[in-house]
């Protein structure tokens, strides 16, 4: 395996002391963050630094390391000497950190981090990152769509989190029949771990609409009509999330008769479906000339809206 010159990753001497090495530590992560570096080779860099911070922020995995000596070169291969560990290093565990390199798990092993599968890992045995989640409010519009979001996030300051806050913002890009409740993951966009950054989830949430209510993938409208196209039957310019079609109205229709349009609900494998429910909605007769028509239609048809109950 090849030796980690951790003093040189870091940029310090090796008589640097605990402000001096955490000062050159914040100042590597923050330009090989994942999240905001352009640095080729980000991801890995920024595991380098985090490794070397690891064991020289720590007075024992320190003492441990130095006991190496300096006449070793980064990049040369190298093995443990033997009988190295009287100073507080650890043999391998089986399985070696999954964030670390095998240069670091020789000489410290898994119990550096708490283990795995012992007692429970201690503070710090998370090498990945935590996986965040966050909450994404859609319209109903952009769902069926798709759209490209910007998200506003906030965020510690240094990696270690100890840091103040700040805001970034990500440009997500929402795929078309995203459903409520659905999680939109973002890999690597979480909170930052020596091992890499965690994931956003991202929870899809449906803004209520002004004219559809949704029910898993279909839609429901409700399509006003006037009495005249109700009675005699129409061709009735209906909205849908895809854009307005011709819905055909049969004659006699009937307030709350239900009407499928196949395959316009939100997209899908299959599509939802929309619903339209037929609303008969009466003209106000709020003047002379109506008041009027509705005598004559009262004097005209022989009309009687509650013959199911029997009776004269």
């Amino acid at each position: 395996m090849e030796y980690h010159d951790y003093y040189k990753t870091l940029g310090v001497p090796r008589s640097a002391t605990e402000a001096e090495i955490k000062k050159a530590y914040r100042k590597l992560a923050r330009k090989y963050h994942p999240d905001v570096s352009k640095e080729k080779n980000a991801e890995a860099r920024f595991k380098e630094v985090a490794e070397a911070y690891e064991v020289l922020r720590d007075t024992a995995k320190r003492a441990s390391y130095d006991q190496l000596g300096a006449g070793y070169v980064g990049g040369q291969q190298f093995r443990p000497p033997p009988g190295f560990g009287a100073g507080g290093a650890r043999p391998r565990a089986a399985g070696g950190d999954p964030g670390f390199s095998d240069f670091f798990s020789s000489l410290f092993g898994d119990a550096a981090f708490g283990g795995f599968g012992g007692p429970g890992p201690g503070p710090g045995a998370r090498a990945r990152g935590d996986d965040r989640r966050a909450r994404l409010e859609l319209t109903l519009e952009e769902a069926f769509g798709g759209v490209s979001r910007d998200v506003r996030l906030q965020q510690a300051e240094d990696p270690d989190r100890r840091g103040a806050s700040r805001e970034r913002t990500l440009r997500v890009t929402v795929p078309a029949g995203v459903g409520a409740g659905q999680v939109i993951r973002l890999a690597g966009q979480g909170g930052a771990g020596p091992a890499g950054a965690g994931d956003l989830l991202l929870e899809v949430a449906i803004l209520p609409h002004a004219w559809f209510r949704l029910d898993g993938r279909d839609v429901t409208l409700d399509l006003p009509l006037a009495p005249w196209e109700a009675a005699l039957g129409a061709t009735v310019s209906t909205p849908t999330l895809g854009g307005a079609v011709d819905l055909r109205i049969p004659a006699g229709a009937r307030s709350g008769q239900k009407m499928r349009l196949r395959g316009r609900g939100l997209p899908g494998d299959p599509p939802g479906d929309q619903f339209v429910v037929l609303k008969v909605v009466l003209p106000p007769a709020d003047t002379p000339r109506a008041q009027e028509l509705y005598a004559m239609l009262a004097a005209e048809l022989p009309f009687e809206p509650r013959a199911e109950f029997g009776g004269d």
